[in-house]
């Protein structure tokens, strides 16, 4: 495993993001709004690591290299959903990145952003470097439907693909996809019923979408909602390259 907890091609840490980019340009310090939102956690919550329960931390060292991304990651995985281009995962859902992703959606953990936005940086990095994607590059987070972002105030993963790329001018998130009011809660659907509750229900938002794209996702299952994403985009005749999701189930 590498040692992403302690430094990383592009360093997401708690509070700032530095480090040094793809292309070896040295990026600065920048403060995002996790600090501030971290100690007022930290004043009306009991302490604890968002992936094992730990006390008195927020996210231990145990869980830190749990999430590291090994040398040969992303890998390739085969969705039951063919997506028509490579769909790249950083890891299984399951353990410690299972438990970040549910308690950052569901049980506002923003403060997770950091270490997960720390792997998609890594995973971002490595396609670059690998000659799977160039820059520039956008990012285009899949679509969530409206009443889950209201619910969870905002999209995670908008907000974890712009922390891993906050320092990094060569790659840009942009939220080109929406999901109509149509679509419901897929949990508990098989591929068939994601597909047919997906199909025709994602649309173009608009944005500029500059050089290739790739999609991102926190979590991978059947592929229904990568493979509708990417038509629409292909439809509008934007190049997608590749689906790079954190975890795949």
């Amino acid at each position: 495993m590498t040692g992403e907890c302690d430094s990383a091609p592009w360093h997401v840490g708690q509070g700032l993001v530095t480090g040094r980019s793809p292309l070896g340009t040295v990026v600065g310090p920048r403060r995002h709004t996790d600090t501030v939102l971290g100690a007022v956690l930290d004043l009306v919550l009991p302490l604890q690591c968002g992936g094992c329960g730990a006390p008195a931390t927020r996210w231990c060292g145990a869980c830190c290299t749990e999430l590291s991304v090994a040398a040969d990651q992303p890998h390739v995985v085969s969705p039951r959903v063919d997506a028509g281009v490579p769909v790249f995962a950083l890891g299984r859902y399951a353990g410690a990145r299972r438990q970040a992703i549910l308690a950052m959606k569901e049980h506002g953990r923003r403060d997770l952003v950091v270490p997960l936005a720390r792997v998609l940086g890594v995973g971002i990095h490595r396609l670059v470097s690998w000659g799977v994607v160039d820059s520039p590059l956008t990012l285009v987070p899949a679509p969530t439907r409206r009443s889950a972002a209201r619910r969870r105030g905002g999209d995670p993963v908008h907000r974890i693909a712009g922390a891993a790329v906050a320092a990094h001018p060569g790659v840009t998130v942009v939220s080109a996809l929406a999901m109509t009011g149509l679509v419901r809660d897929s949990v508990g659907l098989g591929t068939s019923a994601r597909e047919r509750n997906i199909a025709g229900r994602v649309r173009l938002r608009g944005g500029r979408l500059c050089g290739e794209v790739v999609v991102v996702d926190d979590v991978v299952t059947t592929g229904a909602t990568a493979c509708e994403s990417v038509r629409v985009l292909r439809g509008a005749g934007v190049r997608v390259s590749a689906v790079l999701a954190i975890a795949a189930a």
